[in-house]
């Protein structure tokens, strides 16, 4: 995995698992020579004895290419010529139907789909750290922001619901595309499939692959374009939120009195200013979302700008895929561990509510439900309460009554043409603006009071459960898979 624990600086980006890390190219391009073998033995294509005389040669070639100090391959035909060394030229019979077309293909097709594995696996563990936040927090009140200004009073808990909203929908996006991240091109050819009685079918389901892609031409050169850029605009979606969510962290940390802070272990000091504790991890992951937006640019610039045909051109558009996914692996670490350090002061946040206006909608949403009063009035006269207030450094909890009840009589004349008593006593006229009551008010579907939150955090985790199991599936399933080639080859 990426070092993610430095908060600043240079890292070297890795693959996107320990996994990945081990099926590199070559792996691949073995584990194709392997089920090529098993497929044309079955198919009879070629005799028991050629199967087994080949399968020996590349046993053999797999030791030197494994050995210590053994460069890594990454084309073919370094492949053949070990085979050739060990068994002569009658090892290329391996290449029966094939080209280095559908052989990188697949190769290339096998790698995205562990790198999507990887992206869920990542986002599910920022899922769960969310969750485990929000739980605790579903009375935490704190100001909901438009246009940086304070809106409406929510809870922490509501907030981070929203955000898991948004990636539950992009567990859904990946399980999506997973339908057609898995499927197989071996066995297209250059683009126009062969004369041999070929089971692609068998080649992909010996590879782990749902099935194999079904147009030759689509197979080993169209679906090149667009599943991996499919895949990358997922993660590149991702990044915007997590832009948004860690900006919005930032911009609570900046604040002179923050209600929002991280522990020590990922704020580093100035070497000048005693009193700086500078968010590295907030920063870094904002830079790491970028990093991932532009990738994704990157390949789908290279993506319009080339022809069907030579595999080499596309080439360059899958390693910039490549890079997406390892770039969104990192970007989701870093979230999760931001928010393993995240301290939040919840009497501070609520003093941040009551230091500014922001229950105001509610009163006026008060006198129209509990008064019949018409909206319009109840904004108005909330909206000079509010001005007067501000002019005078009044807040809701100290504002004299008084001067809320000659507004509303002025609001009232200046509408309704006849000066009215406001409907509200003192006490109701403070608890209205209060944030918690406003809150707690709050009721239907997608609501932020602690009840509905709480319920719905619930729907949450079982959903969450549901990805985890789908994801343990899939990889058993990979694993399964090559058991299964491993074991198959074993018998030839």
């Amino acid at each position: 995995m990426t070092n993610s624990r430095i908060p600043w600086g240079p890292d070297t980006l890795s693959p996107t698992s320990e996994e990945a890390a081990t099926e590199t190219w070559q792996y691949w391009q073995n584990r194709i020579n392997r089920a090529s073998l098993v497929m044309l033995s079955e198919q009879k294509i070629l005799s028991r004895e050629q199967t087994k005389k080949i399968a020996e040669a590349q046993r053999e070639a797999e030791k030197e290419l494994n050995a210590p100090g053994a460069s890594p391959i990454f084309d073919i035909m370094p492949l053949e010529k070990l085979l050739i060394k060990h068994c002569g030229q009658e090892a290329t019979l391996i290449h029966t139907g094939r080209s280095r077309q559908d052989i990188f293909a697949t190769l290339n097709q096998a790698r995205l789909r562990r790198a999507v594995i990887d992206t869920f696996d990542e986002l599910n563990k920022l899922r769960k750290q969310l969750l485990a936040i929000a739980e605790c927090n579903v009375e935490t009140w704190m100001p909901a922001y438009t246009n940086g200004v304070q809106a409406m009073p929510i809870t922490l808990g509501f907030y981070l619901w929203a955000f898991l909203e948004s990636f539950e929908r992009d567990a859904a996006r990946l399980k999506e595309a997973w339908v057609r991240v898995n499927q197989c091109a071996l066995g297209s050819g250059v683009l126009a499939c062969s004369a041999w009685p070929l089971s692609r079918e068998r080649l992909a389901e010996l590879l782990g692959f749902d099935a194999p892609i079904i147009n030759g031409l689509d197979s080993s050169q169209v679906s090149l374009f667009d599943i991996p850029l499919e895949a990358a605009s997922i993660a590149s979606n991702i990044a915007v939120r997590i832009t948004v969510l860690i900006q919005d962290l930032a911009q609570q940390y900046s604040q002179t009195r923050p209600w929002i802070m991280l522990d020590d272990s990922d704020a580093y000091g100035s070497s000048a200013m005693p009193q700086k504790r500078n968010p590295g991890i907030l920063n870094k992951t904002r830079a790491r979302a970028s990093d991932v937006i532009g990738a994704t640019t990157t390949a789908f610039f290279r993506a319009h700008n080339l022809n069907l045909g030579m595999y080499d051109n596309k080439e360059s558009v899958l390693e910039d895929n490549a890079k997406v996914f390892s770039l969104t692996v990192s970007m989701l670490a870093l979230t999760t561990q931001a928010f393993s350090m995240l301290r939040v002061n919840k009497e501070r946040a609520l003093e941040e509510l009551e230091n500014d206006w922001t229950c105001t909608m509610a009163l006026a949403e008060a006198l129209q439900m509990h008064y019949k009063v018409p909206f319009r009035v109840g904004h108005n006269f909330a909206s000079d309460v509010v001005s007067k207030g501000r002019k005078n450094g009044w807040l809701p909890n100290n504002i004299p009554f008084e001067t809320v009840q000659k507004s509303y009589e002025e609001i009232t004349e200046k509408l309704e043409g006849k000066a009215l008593r406001l409907p509200l006593s003192e006490q109701e006229f403070r608890g209205y603006l209060a944030p918690e009551n406003v809150v707690r008010s709050r009721i239907g579907t997608g609501a932020p009071s602690p009840l509905s939150t709480s319920k719905n955090l619930i729907s949450i985790a079982k959903q969450l459960e549901q990805d985890e199991l789908w994801l343990n599936k899939k990889k058993q399933d990979l694993s399964e898979a090559a058991i299964n080639l491993d074991t198959a080859f074993a018998k030839l």
